[in-house]
């Protein structure tokens, strides 16, 4: 064989490497994408779980109809405020071109192995974020009202928190040296106090505080259902913590940020922080629910620093996130009365603000964007204020305007009938089957 054979063997045989590289990292993002799916399976669970029997249909209907109205609305506008964003509200229109839906990457494109996936995983992350909202407001929200609210926070209000701190360009990162792997910013901050908002102006179940304001428990018809689908959560968040991690072909991972990663660091940090969770919240409440509730808020306590925590560290963020949050939420329930039915907001609210800023206290880490500033504890307590203001000011705003218009709300009378009834043309359980037989039994009339 000769040289010139030689070389063009070589080319052939790098093309295929490299081709190959490009498959492996377009499947790698596809099974991300399925396991993330698993989340909205545990969402739907949990939240028709901790629903009483009158709502659990409807509750779980919020959630398919989230999932379903983000996808379209995600590929018409919200991937394109990604990509133009980033630098504040001023958009580059010539960085956003890809995301346009008419563009040749927003389709069939045999050169482009990319951009479907990301899409793919992204408007994943923002059903995430309405699910998160869903929960906070079960049992008495309208069905309409919410699938706007749903659509604002996902398609629009969290791909712009996205576009400042989880773009490698992004604003926060250049100025602020802002750092956060696991998007306990971008997705859990700005959800959880987006949820917050909704509740305030939303209001109470009925029944849910005497007329003294002393709360008084609403349980859910089924907690163990509500237990599996938290589990069901926690293993779809390996998916959405893959999908923070950059595959590139031929070299070592990478954040979204640029900064080096491995898997094996993320798989150490979240399965101490998962277990930490567990144990702060069952050292505070003993309660299933808590627990499993806890081991979530474990997870957004580190998630931040899961690429470059010691092990025991994240074990220790995980345990106070576990302790954390069913404190807020007691706080939050006596002290202002507000009725957030799962616990959104303390568990990924507060949650993830105890991981965005705690890794500033932990700080010292390098930048990798050229000029920008290092991470740092002011930085990442900034940044964590904008991903508050940027989840509460929309939630609280658009609920007042639709509370004040009466189109939050469903009516007193259908509270009080049941959801299921008004919103759903369909019972849950249709079958009764009584604990004891009326048929007389031989022995009994022997």
């Amino acid at each position: 064989m000769d040289e010139v054979q030689t070389a063009e063997k070589l080319a052939e045989l790098q093309t295929l490497i490299e081709m190959s590289g490009t498959i492996n990292m377009e499947v790698f993002y596809w099974w991300c994408t399925g396991l993330m799916v698993i989340i909205h399976a545990g969402f739907l669970a949990y939240e028709m779980g901790a629903s009483r029997l009158k709502n659990a249909l409807a509750s779980g209907v919020k959630n398919i109809l989230a999932f379903a109205f983000i996808i379209p609305t995600f590929f018409f506008f919200g991937w394109w405020i990604y990509l133009a964003m980033y630098s504040g509200f001023t958009p580059d229109f010539e960085a956003a071109a890809a995301g346009l839906p008419w563009s040749t990457n927003m389709g069939p494109n045999l050169a482009d192995n990319a951009s479907g996936i990301f899409w793919g995983a992204f408007v994943l992350f923002a059903a995430t974020t309405a699910s998160i909202f869903s929960g906070a407001v079960i049992e008495r929200i309208r069905m309409s009202s919410f699938i706007i609210l749903a659509i604002i926070l996902g398609s629009v209000v969290w791909i712009l928190g996205a576009a400042w701190g989880w773009h490698p360009d992004g604003w926060l990162t250049t100025e602020w040296g802002f750092h956060d792997f696991g998007a306990a910013g971008c997705v859990h901050m700005v959800a959880g106090f987006f949820a917050l908002g909704v509740t305030i102006n939303l209001g109470a179940r009925i029944g849910r505080f005497a007329p003294d304001g002393t709360p008084l428990n609403i349980t859910g018809h089924s907690v163990p259902m509500s237990i599996i689908g938290l589990m069901l959560i926690i293993v779809g968040f390996f998916g959405f913590l893959g999908g923070c991690i950059i595959y590139n072909t031929g070299a070592q991972w990478t954040t979204i940020f640029g900064t080096p990663v491995t898997l094996s660091a993320v798989s150490f940090n979240t399965l101490m922080a998962f277990s930490g969770g567990i144990i702060g919240a069952y050292i505070i409440t003993r309660q299933p629910f808590w627990m499993m509730s806890g081991a979530l808020a474990g997870i957004f306590s580190a998630a931040p620093g899961l690429d470059v925590y010691y092990p025991p560290l994240a074990f220790l963020m995980g345990i106070l996130g576990g302790v954390i949050a069913p404190l807020a939420d007691k706080l939050l329930t006596n002290k202002f009365k507000i009725d957030d039915a799962v616990g959104a907001f303390s568990v990924h609210g507060v949650g993830g603000l105890i991981g965005v800023v705690g890794l500033g206290v932990f700080a010292g880490l390098p930048n990798v964007v050229e000029g920008a500033p290092a991470v740092s504890f002011m930085g990442q307590l900034k940044s964590a204020i904008v991903m508050a203001l940027l989840g509460f000011i929309p939630g609280f705003g658009l609920s007042w305007v639709m509370a004040k218009v009466g189109f939050l709300r469903v009516p007193p009378k259908a509270e009080e009938a049941g959801l299921d009834l008004v919103e759903v043309p369909l019972a849950a359980y249709p079958e009764s089957v009584p604990a004891k037989s009326s048929i007389p039994t031989a022995a009994a009339t022997a």
